[in-house]
């Protein structure tokens, strides 16, 4: 069956506007995007490390891998690659080649809405990868796909070229075009928050992060 690609890259901003939000919790983010976006069930695999990068999308069906194979011939530094594959966990979409196929291409990392497996290679990584589950169930290879399209990602639609954000909380993405005014949010809101944590250290809070 045929893979469609919509393009072939995916259009980014600027690399040092991307890179501050490296610095930014997902939770943060979330809060300045009125708490609605955001994946729902992903977990992180890896060993610890932030997730920042573009998103390069893939749809796939359930269970079947060959439209992934397909994106990493076509990403590239900074891509992150979100793939819809419905949710489903009873075979792992990637794995350990796939990992290091995506590192050598200079991808960011993985967000899956469905399973992996080699677990354990993506703990002893840094390259970050979410998805719901791991399993030793190995994909199907026919297809179809799409590539480069809007995806389903745990309840969150991402698009092609969106800043994708992921920690330990999970993931978050949100258009580049509102990326700027989101970033003076979040670090006003993380500002706020020092301060809540200094005067709750000496003795000063009033009950102030409870109205916010």
């Amino acid at each position: 069956m045929s893979i469609t690609t919509a393009m072939a890259s995916v259009p980014k901003p600027a690399p040092e506007l991307i890179e501050a939000f490296r610095g930014a919790p997902t939770s943060v983010i979330s809060d300045n995007l009125a708490r609605l976006p955001g994946a729902v069930g992903l977990r992180p695999f890896h060993r610890g490390s932030k997730l920042v990068g573009v998103a390069f999308t893939v749809r796939t069906r359930p269970g079947d891998n060959l439209a992934i194979h397909k994106a990493l011939e076509l990403v590239g530094p900074g891509d992150v690659i979100v793939v819809d594959g419905g949710g489903d966990e009873t075979r792992a979409l990637v794995g350990e080649i796939m990992k290091n196929i995506a590192e050598y291409r200079g991808a960011a990392g993985y967000v899956i809405d469905g399973a992996i497996r080699d677990a354990a290679s993506f703990a002893a990584s840094e390259f970050p990868c979410f998805a719901r589950n791991a399993i030793h169930r190995g994909p199907y290879k026919s297809g179809p796909g799409e590539i480069n399209v809007p995806v389903s990602i745990g309840g969150s639609v991402i698009s092609p070229g969106d800043i994708v954000v992921g920690d330990e909380d999970g993931v978050v993405s949100f258009p580049a075009s509102i990326a700027g005014s989101l970033l003076e949010a979040v670090r006003a809101q993380i500002a706020r928050e020092e301060q809540t944590i200094i005067s709750i250290r000496e003795g000063r809070y009033q009950g102030s992060y409870g109205k916010s």
